[in-house]
């Protein structure tokens, strides 16, 4: 069960929100304390599951949050990856659906959750709050056309390389210089490679055997982030 997080300071998530969205005004802030809430996520803890009707925004403070769609016998696919400051679960609102996927915590995370309904007249008041989520929402929908091209038409090479540098792109390396900012499952590899687990693990274990990569148990280090852009770009 979703507890309410207890060592968050709503103020401070509030002042986050607020610089996200590109400085809302004391009267708004104030506003906005009464009716955000912030709660905490273990690793794997369900945010919001996919049929449910959107009723609030979700605002990432801290960890990662995976975005994913189950498909046949109840495979996952993951279709999106978020890190801190950044808005998620908005599309089903503003669209009038049910939420077309589910939303689960790469690990443990705190999430601030803001109703739908106040975004929506914050959009209405200020043009800087409405093309905050234009502009996002473009640039997901941009990102995911360009997703789609390169797991349909690339080899299996190709898309977990793909992957790999898209990773590094949203969560960066370690202070080491090559190890990505996120441990994830092979199963998870392999789902947002939209491959099987067994060809996520061959492929990357030759890719380790090629001295691209060094792995250890979920961590994986990137030796040659040259190398593996080029693989992802021939495909």
């Amino acid at each position: 069960m979703i507890k309410r997080h207890d060592f968050e300071c709503k103020e401070k998530v509030v002042e986050q929100v607020s610089t996200v969205l590109g400085g809302l005004s004391v009267e708004r802030r104030m506003e906005l304390t009464e009716v955000l809430s912030v709660h905490s996520f273990r690793k794997g803890q369900i945010i919001y599951h996919g049929a449910e009707r959107p009723m609030n925004m979700f605002f990432l403070v801290r960890g990662k949050v995976k975005i994913y769609k189950e498909g046949i016998n109840g495979r996952e696919q993951i279709v999106r990856v978020y890190r801190p400051n950044e808005f998620f679960g908005y599309r089903a609102f503003f669209a009038h659906e049910i939420y077309m996927t589910s939303a689960k915590a790469f690990e443990p995370s705190v999430v601030a959750e803001v109703p739908s309904t106040f975004i929506r007249r914050l959009m209405e008041e200020d043009f800087c709050v409405s093309r905050f989520f234009i502009y996002h929402l473009s640039k997901e929908l941009g990102q995911s056309d360009e997703r789609t091209l390169h797991l349909t038409q690339k080899h299996i090479r190709g898309r977990l390389a793909d992957t790999l540098c898209a990773l590094v792109d949203r969560y960066g390396l370690q202070d080491d210089g090559k190890t990505l900012g996120v441990t994830m499952s092979r199963e998870d590899l392999a789902s947002m490679s939209n491959m099987t687990t067994s060809n996520a693990i061959r492929t990357l274990s030759s890719f380790a055997d090629e001295g691209l990569v060094a792995t250890k148990g979920r961590t994986v280090q990137i030796l040659n982030v040259e190398k593996m852009k080029e693989i992802a770009r021939e495909g």
